[in-house]
């Protein structure tokens, strides 16, 4: 049994990596997004982790685990609302796109195999989702999605969420470390 659920650990960190591995693809070729495929990227990346979130509340109850959770959703459904607002003030339609679309095919994976775990396995593997998952959300914000923005509302506030990333990873980082004491 620990053997399975080491392995399903390593299956979330390495499903949010390879989510944003089209990211990194991306930051070496350097293919233009346009403007309303990034504002599409940036709801949807947050959108997930609100997802993620949803998933710790119904399942976790380690009270570090729900705090973070409840701060996740919290703070990425204010960035939607941000992005959302944005949108409409300018007139965008966010438009799908294959990052878009690599980042909910690697949601799927990662939230059925956090779905099949419980307890101390699932605190451990959420958790080391979010670390693996906002490092690769910061990547690709940083080198690929601000670099690329045309529209100065929109490339400030990609900029503007890039502390409150780090601070989330800092934050996700802290509570992982508590897990590997354990």
């Amino acid at each position: 049994m620990k053997n399975k659920t080491f392995i399903l650990q390593r299956g979330a960190v390495l499903f949010a990596l390879s989510a944003f591995l089209y990211a990194g693809a991306f930051a070496q070729d350097a293919p233009q997004l346009s403007d309303p495929e990034i504002a599409h990227v940036a709801v949807t990346a947050n959108q997930i982790d609100v997802d993620y979130a949803a998933i710790a509340k119904e399942k976790s109850k380690n009270k570090d685990v729900l705090q973070f959770a409840t701060t996740m959703a919290k703070d990425h459904t204010g960035v939607i609302k941000q992005a959302s607002e944005l949108a409409a003030k300018l007139g965008v339609t966010p438009k799908d796109n294959a990052m878009s679309k690599s980042l909910k095919e690697g949601e799927a994976k990662t939230s059925k195999m956090l779905r099949s775990l419980n307890g101390a396995a699932f605190d451990k593997a959420y958790i080391d989702n979010e670390v693996a998952y906002h490092k690769a959300v910061i990547d690709a914000v940083k080198n690929v999605l601000i670099p690329q923005t045309q529209n100065a509302e929109l490339k400030n506030l990609l900029v503007s969420v890039a502390p409150v990333l780090d601070a989330h990873l800092a934050h996700a980082e802290m509570v992982q470390k508590e897990f590997a004491k354990k």
